[in-house]
């Protein structure tokens, strides 16, 4: 018996597709201009566009990452709660087509990013020219999209199709496919966070650098999911469709994975200074001398102290704006975590915030948002037809 009647609910963004598209369009320009426009201008010219660029794609990798992650285990594990709330998030993981285009810069500017680039008269780095070069470092990022890329569409495709046909073997047929995806999945993650982040200091290494970039990615995800979800909602869409009980479960993940990444930031950290190795203390006492070490404490409270004394009650998860507002303040935190990563190996001796990071960060979530829209726009923002969906829509929490 269905609990309600998804037809009588907005779920198709056709009438306002070409509005969104418009704004977003317009935020990318603005953006990406205006901080070409003041790098160029004395800001600290590409070197200084491209180190603020490098993290706000990241940023955007890890939320479409960390969406795959929530697919996959979604059919893995056969979950009925997030029916109702997947087809966003897989809009979301299938934007990773997108991002892929936006890593053109990071592979065309990887000689101003990456001292391995040139490795002459530092024979530590000259050692690791097997791995670290020009060449496989680019077939390894496409290799990565390609998987992340094959996995999402997938997915999406097999999730669409459903819509039309309603036939319950294409369920079956993403769960089987969930398992290997997931192995397959974990190891993209791990090695493009070496890749992408950790290389950038060629002299250092930390075996779960990897799983801390996949904690910080689902951290992302389930802080995106309440913010677009709410805005749908008070745009008139799936109001009835998506409840208190749906923003409630996606609270308590993103408080579960916020102290998560807690305890892998904790791990990483206790274990190199238990270790007391010159060759890996040298990457935190970067970040703990100078503008770097304010930025650490920042990063300390904001991420986790704040955000677990916000969440721990189960009234904020109930309550959308309340989730909202913590939900925005994580994705700020997400970003500067990722700024706390890269930015100290390109500007060490100070932390060179400015209008052009919140510009380059607008710009590229312009298209990213312009990118989530072209998927999103002919399709229902339900899966109509998922075996599954009346469980979704009487879900409530114990």
């Amino acid at each position: 018996m269905t609990y309600l009647d998804i037809t009588s609910e907005p779920r198709h963004l056709d009438e306002v597709a070409g509005r969104l598209l418009l704004i977003t369009g317009v935020v990318a320009v603005v953006g990406l201009g205006g901080a070409a426009a003041l790098a160029m201008a004395g800001g600290g010219g590409v070197d200084r566009l491209l180190g603020t660029y490098l993290v706000s794609f990241t940023f955007y990798l890890s939320l479409s990452l960390g969406a795959l992650f929530f697919v996959l285990l979604q059919h893995l594990t056969r979950a009925g709660w997030s029916v109702v709330v997947r087809r966003l998030a897989e809009g979301l993981a299938t934007n990773v087509w997108l991002v892929a285009l936006l890593g053109v810069p990071v592979v065309l500017g990887m000689g101003r990013l990456y001292h391995w680039t040139h490795p002459e008269g530092d024979p530590l780095i000259m050692s690791k020219s097997a791995f670290l070069n020009p060449g496989f470092f680019t077939v390894r990022l496409i290799f990565y999209f390609v998987v992340w890329g094959g996995l999402a569409l997938l997915m999406w495709r097999g999730s669409v199709a459903q819509d039309a046909s309603g036939d319950p073997r294409l369920t079956r047929r993403l769960e089987r496919l969930s398992a290997p995806g997931m192995v397959l999945f974990a190891l993209t993650i791990n090695f493009a966070a070496f890749d992408l982040l950790m290389s950038l200091d060629p002299h250092w290494f930390s075996t779960i650098f990897g799983v801390y970039y996949f904690s910080s990615s689902v951290v992302c995800f389930f802080a995106a999911m309440p913010i677009l979800l709410y805005g749908l909602q008070r745009a008139g869409y799936l109001r009835r469709v998506v409840t208190a009980e749906h923003y409630h479960d996606l609270g308590k993940l993103l408080y579960a994975f916020i102290v998560f990444w807690a305890y892998i930031a904790f791990s990483q950290y206790m274990l190199i200074w238990y270790g007391n190795l010159p060759e890996e203390t040298g990457w935190f006492l970067k970040r703990q001398t100078g503008d770097w070490l304010a930025v650490s404490i920042v990063l300390i409270v904001g991420h986790f102290v704040i955000p677990f004394l916000a969440l721990i009650s189960r009234y904020p998860k109930r309550r959308p704006a309340l989730l909202v507002a913590a939900a925005s303040w994580m994705l700020v935190m997400h970003w500067v975590d990722l700024y706390w990563l890269a930015m100290p190996e390109l500007s060490p001796d100070k932390a060179p915030l400015g209008p052009i990071d919140a510009l380059c960060f607008l710009g590229l979530g312009g298209l990213f948002s312009l990118g989530l829209v072209l998927w999103l726009r002919r399709h229902s923002l339900v899966p109509e037809k998922d075996p599954r969906l009346d469980e979704s829509l009487a879900f409530e929490n114990a």
